[in-house]
């Protein structure tokens, strides 16, 4: 039995987040804040028709809403037995070994910083209508990154619940302009006639449809984010199931409505040049046409709170990645602690504030372009990075069940997650091979490959410090991916660790 310590054991804090604070709404709040549905039908779907030139955007985000829907199914039924914060980290341990998920801890935390990290680019772009219309100027994107920062910081610091009725007030008022800008857009169709071609199979399945389907399932990102919160759950068994599936259904019913009613106002056949030209303001720009001046500057307003909202879940999401690693001294074990008072994860969050405060302060002393180079190249890059995740998940639940056994019926346990896991193999390739045209760069640039190569290289050398851990610190490697019941494996050797009752222990 390996020696240990008061050091090296967690702390009374550090065991566990604190619990029974989030019911099923709060957290869809963090999920769909994460989506930023604003966000995504005026900037994403409005650079899908414009850019790549496809007009099946509708149908794509229904496809790709049937994809995910199969991959929740092994997803939740897994969550059923693994309580984590770390989410895919904790997940692919348990299937696919301990080297496997600490290699996927490592892209997790890349792919969501970059997430985070690079929504601060695009704040100050979203706040200028807002900021010119009360001061009549705007100062440098920066500043207004900057304020966004305190906020999203102090935010991360303080009680899970409180974070989520922010999200809640900011959501709602987000979805219902998204819902009457929807309504205008029907009721003034181009030509006087409601056209659903962007439902059809011929204008989704045509040249282009591998861009489409990354924009689309870029669009979903946060989905997952359900069992990142199931340790602060009010039922986790009942919560994260249903938060997941009613997730998945909002996010794909909003999109493709919105992607389609632009089409219905602008007409199928100039939906592509009218996006080209008129980019985000396109959305904008329709509603001041049937709505008027008013329903634009609310509009405008929440587009700037989409992007706030989307800062703050994903703010959250992130540091329970990271609190997760430090409470099984994966990361250093100063990561695993919590607040006393809020049971948030102090040190976590206090780390990504940090990460965020040297990036703003970078592009901005660098004179770098913070929507091409932090917003739309780290949204992009951490999104593949989060589909890797879901597909290496997706393999992982398959494994873990066909070592755990009954319990769950054959198509939770196999099927749907066997055909998810084609379905999401598809879309990665898809996106390689497509990944020049979401960067909008070059096909000969490095950054084509650069990026991406990003994970592959991470993963590696999380699977080394796993490796280490496992002959240098036994103690440790046993704890991973054993979550709140860590502790109870740190007296236990890393050949024999012992868990409670019904946690099988990852190999």
């Amino acid at each position: 039995m390996p020696p240990t310590s008061t050091v090296d054991r967690p702390s009374n804090v550090s065991e566990a987040l604190a619990r029974g604070r989030l019911g099923v709404p709060s957290v869809i709040f963090f999920v769909l804040s994460a989506a930023a549905p604003l966000t995504v039908v005026a900037g994403v779907v409005t650079t899908g028709y414009g850019v790549i030139g496809v007009t099946g955007i509708p149908l794509a985000f229904l496809v790709v809403a049937a994809v995910l829907a199969l991959f929740s199914v092994g997803y939740v039924a897994m969550s059923r037995r693994v309580e984590n914060a770390g989410a895919f980290y904790a997940y692919i341990s348990r299937g696919l070994g301990r080297p496997a998920g600490v290699g996927a801890a490592w892209v997790a935390l890349i792919a969501y910083n970059a997430l985070q990290v690079g929504l601060y680019g695009t704040i100050g772009v979203a706040a200028e209508p807002v900021l010119d219309r009360i001061f009549g100027g705007h100062p440098h994107w920066s500043i207004v990154a900057l304020v966004a920062w305190a906020l999203v910081g102090l935010l991360g610091l303080l009680r899970v619940d409180i974070n989520g009725l922010v999200l809640a007030a900011l959501l709602v008022a987000e979805i219902v302009v998204i819902l009457i800008f929807d309504l205008g857009q029907l009721g003034n169709p181009a030509g006087g006639e409601v056209s659903f071609a962007s439902f059809s199979p011929d204008n989704l399945f045509v040249p282009g449809v591998g861009a489409v389907l990354v924009l689309a399932i870029l669009g979903f990102v946060g989905f997952e984010s359900a069992v990142v919160f199931s340790e602060e759950s009010k039922d986790p068994k009942r919560t994260v199931p249903l938060a997941t599936y009613l997730s998945v259904a909002i996010i794909a019913g909003l999109y493709a409505l919105s992607s389609w009613t632009m089409t219905v106002a602008v007409g199928p056949d100039q939906i592509v040049a009218a996006a080209g030209e008129q980019s985000v303001g396109l959305i904008f720009n329709l509603a001041g046409e049937h709505l008027g001046d008013t329903a634009v500057t609310i509009g405008q307003a929440l587009f700037l709170t989409s992007v706030l909202a989307a800062m703050i879940s994903f703010h959250n999401t992130t540091a329970r990645y990271t609190f997760a690693l430090g409470r099984e001294r994966v990361l250093p074990a100063v990561f695993g602690q919590t607040s006393p008072r809020s049971g948030a994860p102090r040190a976590a969050s206090l780390a990504q504030s940090v990460l965020g405060l040297v990036v703003i302060l970078l592009y901005a002393v660098n004179g770098w372009d913070p929507v091409v180079k932090l917003f739309f190249w780290g949204g992009t890059t951490g999104g593949f990075g989060v589909l890797l995740l879901i597909a290496t998940t997706s393999v992982a639940v398959i494994v873990y069940f066909l070592r755990a056994g009954g319990g769950e019926t054959l198509w939770r346990r196999i099927i749907a997650p066997g055909l998810a896991t084609l379905a999401l193999f598809v879309i990665i390739w898809l996106a390689v091979s497509n990944f020049a045209n979401l960067l909008g760069v070059a096909p000969d640039s490095t950054l084509r490959w650069a990026l991406p190569a990003v994970y592959p290289v991470a993963a590696a050398l999380g699977v080394g410090w796993a490796l280490v851990l496992r002959s240098s610190r036994p103690d440790t490697y046993a704890r991973i991916g054993l979550g709140a019941a860590s502790a109870a494996a740190a007296v236990q050797p890393a050949e024999q660790p012992s868990a409670p009752a019904g946690a099988e222990v990852p190999r």
